[in-house]
């Protein structure tokens, strides 16, 4: 975790800090995991049509890289503009 993330913790005991910081953690996983299993269940459910291999076939397998790239630079995107938003709402205060 980003040590910024506390700093608005400074006040706290040790203990609290500490509790707080397994929190996030805990709350960091869990959201990286729901985003996982989400990227996981779209691109499935977009891509793959039939069942009779072991295997994907190699159209499904090029449909999941590209439902995959695309998803994963939607995220970044959005991170980065709710990274812009909250830069500039630390400023206006």
């Amino acid at each position: 975790m980003d040590k910024s993330m506390l700093a608005g913790l400074e006040g706290l005991p040790e203990e609290d800090k500490i509790r707080m910081s397994s929190m996030i953690d805990h709350l960091q996983l869990r959201d990286s995991l729901r985003m996982y299993n989400s990227l996981v269940e779209r691109c499935f459910n977009d891509c793959v049509d039939s069942f009779t291999r072991k295997t994907l076939q190699k159209q499904e397998e090029t449909c999941v890289m590209r439902c995959a790239e695309k998803f994963l630079k939607h995220s970044m995107r959005v991170g980065l503009r709710f990274a812009e938003l909250n830069s500039q709402a630390a400023t206006q205060d």
